[in-house]
């Protein structure tokens, strides 16, 4: 690990420290991949140098759901889109060029229904959540081999499942609604199903199956969801609601914001009670239970980080050895590949 100026990062880097703020507030955790909207907040925050981990051939090799770049441009142009439809009532079909942007960049990528994603929580906005969604919806279905079409309608339902929180007035961010809201404020924000779809109930151009989503992506099998309490869904709502579930809990979208552990084990709790257990498992196929840039104890004491997936191997990644169980630091480059050595596991997750 290495000290650098923040003037000259250039993206890519990962941080071997936490950076903390003259209030000892925590802004960004050990193993954060810097990309550029991270060097921005360094800079306006103050933060004039950090520790990073220097380049090797072990030094993280995070993969992706959706290419940054893409993903905050698309962000932005949903941000836009809902902007002009809330307030004009227009342009809400350009949206269809978002979703083929995702669609097209999801079939041109190879392999891309082999591997294993690092996701993480993270402060994401509904727009964020929005495109998230989408991705991780559209790997759903390509798993499943479902048709370029039905994948479409699921990448433009998704990116506006959501769409009826713009018209809410309660809040929503960070707040388990379920259990903090009172009856009143909870019926109003149950509603944005129903606001999302009236506002693109006459939109000729977007398909009934991209509706439903918006309609219908809280139900669940048991009837305990909302707002029909419906068990019969198309099966392109069925996908949309558990990657919009899992993202709630990672983004903090009507409940408390928490890791991809805790989103993992709601989604695998909730299989064939709440959701339909074959696309469970599909979806919890690509989803990495140690995101790269993770700290794990190992069951030897040592600590690691995570620096790379195994392909089809969710729980056993490659780690780099940082510190042995006294707390010093390794001095050399220490790799293992968990899906090669039986002996080592990993015993928990280092808190931030």
């Amino acid at each position: 690990m290495k000290k650098i100026e923040v003037s000259e990062l250039t993206g890519g880097e990962y941080l071997a420290k936490p950076v903390k703020l003259s209030d000892n507030q925590t802004l960004f955790y050990e193993g954060t991949c810097l990309y550029m909207k991270h060097i921005e907040t360094l800079v306006t925050s103050g933060i004039k140098e950090v520790e990073i981990f220097e380049p090797t051939t072990l030094s993280p090799k995070e993969k992706m759901v959706i290419k940054e770049e893409l993903k905050s441009d698309c962000s932005h142009k949903i941000h836009d889109v809902m902007d002009r439809y809330v307030t004009y009532d227009s342009g809400i079909e350009e949206i269809s060029e978002t979703a083929n942007e995702i669609v097209d960049d999801m079939f041109s990528r190879e392999e891309i229904v082999d591997r294993v994603y690092d996701i993480r929580e993270r402060n994401g906005d509904l727009y964020d959540h929005s495109v998230m969604v989408a991705s991780l919806s559209i790997i759903t279905a390509l798993k499943m081999n479902l048709s370029k079409l039905e994948v479409y309608d699921i990448g433009v339902g998704s990116l506006l499942h959501d769409m009826g929180l713009r018209y809410l007035s309660v809040p929503y961010q960070d707040i388990n609604v379920e259990e903090e809201f009172d009856p009143e404020s909870l019926f109003e924000y149950r509603k944005h199903t129903l606001y999302g779809f009236s506002s693109v109930e006459k939109e000729n151009w977007m398909s009934n199956e991209s509706k439903k989503i918006i309609l219908f992506h809280h139900e669940r099998l048991d009837r305990s969801g909302y707002p029909f309490k419906h068990i019969v869904m198309p099966i392109s709502v069925r996908i949309v609601a558990i990657a919009d579930a899992f993202d709630d809990i990672l983004c903090g979208i009507g409940v408390k914001r928490g890791n991809v552990r805790q989103a993992i084990e709601y989604i695998r709790n909730g299989r064939d009670s709440l959701f339909e257990g074959r696309i469970v498992d599909y979806f919890l196929e690509f989803i990495a239970a140690y995101p790269v840039g993770t700290t794990v104890v190992l069951n030897n004491g040592d600590e690691a980080i995570v620096i790379e997936q195994n392909e089809h191997f969710t729980d056993r990644p490659k780690i780099k050895l940082i510190r042995d169980r006294s707390g010093k630091e390794y001095e050399e480059d220490k790799l293992i590949d968990l899906l090669e050595n039986d002996e080592i596991s990993i015993e928990y997750v280092k808190e931030r």
